[in-house]
């Protein structure tokens, strides 16, 4: 794989991006993502695809050069996996335009000292090193394997970052205190030991659960950090985290148990504002949507031992089966229900607090108390 036809698709992408309207607000972020910090010398040599049957492979650069830039330089919205354990994604090369918007809500600044939990790749330690300056980036990755190879990778780009095996849930205490706390992957519940590390007024961004990303500012007395909903994207769980069952793997088990018809507007399921409120209230039903021309299809799944797939036409009423012990459409009715009781609100009316004993997710103030069910 030669330079130049690298160069062919990181300017693809860059165009592809340009056709999405991003970025908005940082010109650093651009220039990082898709000029200086060159995704493809981050990705390793085997890559690995999803064969669309059963089973991922792995696309190797020895063997299949093309199909691995493929991958590297893939559209804005998609990522590459860099590590299959279990048979299940464990680590990947963000999608970029996730990327992008992260490091653009991190408000990073030069000088800033930085925490990054889940080095994977090395790709974003580089990403942040470009901004923050040489010796002010530390990132902690639990895998010794991952950790040694992004080192090696972010010492020839010439990047000062001081790279840790560790378990990112406790941070990093001995670089402490960071202005800026990002992680990589996936929690469900923020470990206080972030909010701890960081000092007041800094800022701490993750994905929260398998959907939105967070920002949270740490309050001037160190008590408490709260913040609001920043976007949506797909993330993995911390290492040793049940991803749970596929919906295919679920609906193997057997035919529909159960069938039903509603009377139910599915559609606001293909947009981020509901989907994000029923990651609140339902955060255990996985949701996907397909788009067709004779109307929406919905899957639903609990990673367990329930699905549900709902047809919604142009006319007519919504007819659903399923299978398992739930009934899950009926709990996503509800779901949508409580949030149009709640005037609909959008995802960037969502906000989380945390405190050392507590950690709710509110809609449009935190003062108005959580948002549920």
């Amino acid at each position: 794989m030669t330079l130049v036809r690298l160069d062919e698709r990181r300017r693809a992408l860059a165009e592809a991006m340009d056709a999405q309207g991003w970025p908005a607000d940082s010109e650093w972020v651009r220039r990082a993502v898709l000029e200086s910090v060159p995704r493809h010398q981050y990705a390793p040599d085997r890559l690995w695809t999803w064969d669309g049957r059963d089973a991922y492979v792995p696309v190797e650069l020895g063997r299949d050069p093309d199909a691995w830039a493929d991958l590297v330089y893939a559209g804005p919205n998609d990522s590459a996996i860099t590590q299959i354990l279990d048979g299940l994604p464990s680590s990947s090369l963000s999608c970029v335009s996730v990327v992008a918007d992260m490091l653009d809500s991190l408000e990073l600044e030069p000088g800033h000292r930085v925490l990054e939990v889940g080095t994977g790749a090395g790709w974003n330690a580089g990403l942040l090193a470009t901004r923050a300056g040489a010796g002010q980036v530390i990132t902690v990755e639990v895998d010794p394997g991952l950790a040694a190879a992004a080192e090696r990778r972010l010492t020839a780009a010439g990047l000062n970052v001081a790279v840790h095996t560790g378990d990112g849930q406790a941070g990093w205490p001995a670089g402490a205190p960071y202005d800026r706390l990002i992680a990589t992957y996936a929690v469900d519940t923020v470990p206080w030991a972030w909010i701890e590390q960081t000092r007041p007024g800094g800022i701490i961004l993750f994905p929260w659960g398998r959907l939105g990303t967070i920002a949270l500012t740490v309050a001037d007395d160190g008590s408490s950090a709260t913040g609001w909903a920043h976007g949506l994207g797909m993330f993995m769980p911390s290492r040793g985290t049940d991803q749970g069952r596929e919906f295919h793997e679920i609906r193997s088990d057997g035919g529909p148990e159960h069938e039903a018809k509603f009377d139910t507007d599915l559609q606001p399921l293909t947009g981020p504002d509901a989907l994000f409120a029923l990651r609140v209230s339902h955060p255990d039903i996985r949701i996907t949507t397909e788009q067709g021309e004779r109307g929406l299809t919905v899957q639903l799944h609990d990673g367990i031992s329930s699905w549900a797939t709902a047809f919604a036409g142009a006319t007519g009423p919504t007819v659903a089966h399923g299978g398992g012990p739930r009934r899950l459409l009926p709990e996503v009715e509800a779901g949508l229900q409580h949030w149009r009781g709640h005037g609909s609100p959008s995802l960037f009316s969502f906000g989380m607090t945390v405190t050392p004993d507590t950690q709710h997710v509110w809609a449009d103030a935190a003062e108005s108390g959580p948002y549920r069910t």
